[in-house]
């Protein structure tokens, strides 16, 4: 079910399935991509994990686990409405026989939105329920329109983040390709993501905006916490119209490969028993 809050500046729509955005406004204007035939999505959360194991197994108290789907389970979960006020929407997930199959924890994990001026405020919060320590990893997944007005095309736009970044990708003959180096900003292509997302660990930013010279609209991604940033679209598509900016906890699941249990993967989260995990970033239209 959708349910919607709003300010004189901007509103959002939110839906139980999935704690997912389906839509940010300003005006007349969709910032989010509208979950077409090319990316049946919106913004999905991403928990408890961030992409996957190249296997789809990982080991936990030294049992083995296939987490089926990639980015974990909450996408795809009814979430509980929890609460909504004037500038913000709350939704909740518990664990239950069917998380526990693929994920042994006893957890409560909250979504909300708040909305501040032109800004949306995504906070995650993750209790562990259980008696043990539980281990995951968390992230977001936004798509934007692309362009976001009708004054330019997809390659118009460009990739600025707040300080200079060295970004180079690993492509699939072992080979590299430098996406930038010492600058801060990239446009936009199709061809730019051949070789799928472009992923920067430890940035030295703490912001990342998506624009161009054609107009004044812009999205920004603030990510305080976040130890990784990812750009993402489909390849080879010119109906995908979007680019995701996706503010991840750190790198995902498959660069820990080399550690089976899930204990000893170096970019899990680990949070001890009653524990609480708190993760925000900003969304900010313009």
């Amino acid at each position: 079910m959708l349910y919607t809050v709003y300010n004189d500046k901007i509103s959002i729509s939110a839906d139980t399935y999935g704690a997912e955005l389906h839509s940010i406004k300003m005006g007349n204007t969709e910032y989010l991509w509208q979950c077409g035939d090319s990316w049946k999505r919106y913004a999905p959360v991403l928990f408890p994990f961030v992409c996957n194991a190249t296997s789809k197994k990982y080991i936990a108290d030294g049992v083995e686990y296939t987490m089926p789907t990639n980015h974990g389970f909450a996408r795809d979960s009814e979430f509980k409405y929890s609460s909504r006020d004037e500038d913000s929407i709350t939704f909740e997930l518990t664990d239950s026989a069917e998380t526990l199959k693929c994920y042994p924890y006893r957890f409560r994990f909250v979504v909300k939105y708040t909305i501040d001026k032109n800004k949306v405020i995504v906070e995650n919060r993750v209790y562990n329920n259980d008696n043990r320590p539980m281990y995951f990893y968390l992230g977001s997944h936004p798509a934007f329109n692309c362009p976001l007005d009708e004054k330019g095309d997809f390659s118009d736009y460009k990739v600025v983040y707040e300080k200079d970044e060295t970004i180079i990708q690993s492509l699939p003959d072992g080979k590299e390709r430098t996406i930038i180096e010492n600058t801060n900003s990239y446009n936009i292509s199709r061809e730019l993501f051949d070789f799928d997302v472009i992923l920067k660990d430890k940035p030295n930013s703490k912001s990342i905006t998506l624009c161009s010279d054609k107009t004044d609209k812009k999205v920004t991604v603030n990510f305080p916490q976040s130890d990784c940033i990812a750009v993402w679209s489909p390849t080879g598509d010119n109906n995908a119209k979007f680019v995701c900016l996706e503010a991840w906890t750190s790198v995902p699941v498959y660069f820990d490969d080399e550690y089976p249990d899930i204990e000893k993967k170096p970019h899990a989260i680990k949070l001890n028993p009653q524990g609480e995990y708190v993760y925000k970033y900003e969304i900010v239209v313009e």
